[in-house]
């Protein structure tokens, strides 16, 4: 996938106007690109389309109107956009209490480097948490990451050709394995260019 450009992106005047279709449409995108891992752990599955609606949104909040501005938010996202042999995903630790959450993440320090994507008959992929920023120390978490999962040309053909494709946290304090829906499969195949 490229990377999304000035040229991707609706002027602010524009975007207000059409925000509402195009948000009903990204929310849609969204859904088909969501897997939670158990009860506490959610990895949503990034790509132009949500990556554009992330800067559109930022640009509108912000009233960034400048090119200086606008490439910022771009370099900023672009980031979470797959680079054709990779899939990239934000993960989400969720605990709806508070008091829990702040506890939850207080003892998940370096979770996000336990989280795996696993190709039937090959193993895992890569996983690259944070290439950012660091957001996690040993003693605590952030509630947001942001991973790389990069897969061999061989795991690819393997994904194409039929392969199930599973995700989950190797950490005895959250331990998750979910195998993905048909529906996600394809729709993560198509990250892949």
């Amino acid at each position: 996938m490229q990377p999304l450009t000035r040229a991707d992106l609706m002027p602010l005047e524009t975007y207000a106007v059409e925000r509402p279709a195009f948000r009903a449409r990204v929310l849609a995108h969204k859904r088909a690109r969501r897997l939670s891992l158990g009860a506490h752990a959610t990895l949503l599955f990034e790509d132009r389309l949500t990556v554009q609606y992330q800067v559109q949104e930022m640009l509108r909040i912000e009233r960034i109107f400048e090119p200086a501005g606008i490439q910022a938010e771009l370099d900023a996202y672009n980031l979470l956009v797959p680079g054709g042999g990779d899939l990239r995903a934000t993960l989400l630790i969720e605990y709806p209490d508070a008091a829990q959450r702040r506890d939850a993440l207080a003892a998940l320090g370096g979770i996000e480097h336990g989280v795996f994507a696993e190709v039937d008959g090959l193993g895992r992929a890569t996983t690259h948490a944070d290439e950012d920023l660091p957001r996690s120390t040993d003693a605590r978490t952030a509630a947001v990451h942001f991973l790389r999962c990069a897969f061999t040309a061989d795991a690819i053909a393997a994904l194409r050709a039929g392969a199930g494709l599973a995700f989950g946290i190797d950490d005895a304090r959250m331990p998750l394995r979910v195998d993905t829906t048909p529906a996600l499969r394809a729709a993560l195949l198509r990250d892949f260019d």
